[in-house]
């Protein structure tokens, strides 16, 4: 995997360009001393500069996926291990998606992220890996073909939606839950356009889903029809389906036809 090396028990982080190790790793993030409000007094002469570092890391992100055509987030847990039943059906669910001539875009870890940039560079499609800075990740997973690494998550989450025409979301935890929640809330309110959101494994989601309906629902907290925003699938063949009848239904260019996709 990316960032093994013949010291395995030596600490590496990459930020940006930039790679640390051992002693030279900072004790905290970027991200965490943007939004850490303690801290010197001289703050107001560094935040101006970390503006610029944001607006680099936007230029990048769009530069990057710019021309990238129709594509697909997966979403995951980065604890499952090779061989798991789910790193092996997020391994099946992005080659589907790169048979059908979709590009398919993860966070560039491990687990559930490696295996969808497996599955579809397997396939022989696009597979995209937007990184984050964090200190137990060491980089981008061997199976990214198109990657950026970024030191900021909003950054990161802002690419993951623009680029994105659906979003596929497997067991995971609170990063995932995140993204999940992320999606609904800018497609419930309008921020964004509409596109699928498939929680993969009835079995996992049925208990968050059963809640939502029963206390959320129930309450009047959200309305019936945001509850349609969600699709829940089992099988690879079941997420394709689902995202490419969407896509029709809005009118979204099939990608296996579409001219303009690379």
């Amino acid at each position: 995997m990316s960032g093994q090396n013949s010291h395995p028990h030596r600490r590496i982080r990459r930020q940006g360009p930039v790679t640390l190790r051992g002693k030279q790793i900072p004790p905290t993030t970027t991200d965490q001393r943007l939004l850490d409000r303690r801290g010197p007094s001289d703050w107001v002469h560094t935040d101006p500069w970390r503006i610029m570092r944001i607006q680099a890391e936007f230029v990048e992100g769009f530069g990057l996926l710019a021309e990238l055509g129709k594509a697909v987030s997966v979403f995951g847990s980065a604890r499952s291990r090779p061989g798991s039943h789910e790193y092996e059906l997020a391994v099946e669910i992005a080659g589907g998606l790169a048979e059908a001539g979709y590009a398919v875009i993860t966070g560039g870890g491990p687990g559930i992220m490696e295996a969808a940039n497996k599955g579809a560079s397997g396939a022989g499609g696009v597979s995209v890996g937007l990184g984050i800075e964090l200190p137990m990740e060491t980089g981008l997973n061997d199976y990214v073909n198109v990657g950026v690494e970024f030191r900021y998550f909003f950054v990161r989450k802002t690419v993951f939606v623009k680029y994105s025409q659906a979003f596929v979301v497997l067991p995971g935890g609170y990063g995932t839950l995140d993204e999940l929640f992320e999606a609904l809330t800018l497609v419930a309110t309008g921020k964004i356009t509409r596109f699928p959101i498939v929680l993969v494994g009835s079995g996992y989601w049925g208990g968050l889903l059963d809640w939502i309906k029963g206390r959320v629902l129930a309450e009047g907290k959200v309305y019936p029809g945001e509850l349609d925003l969600i699709t829940v699938a089992d099988t690879p063949e079941e997420v394709t389906a689902i995202i490419k009848k969407a896509h029709a239904e809005v009118g979204l260019a099939d990608p296996d036809t579409d001219p303009a996709t690379p």
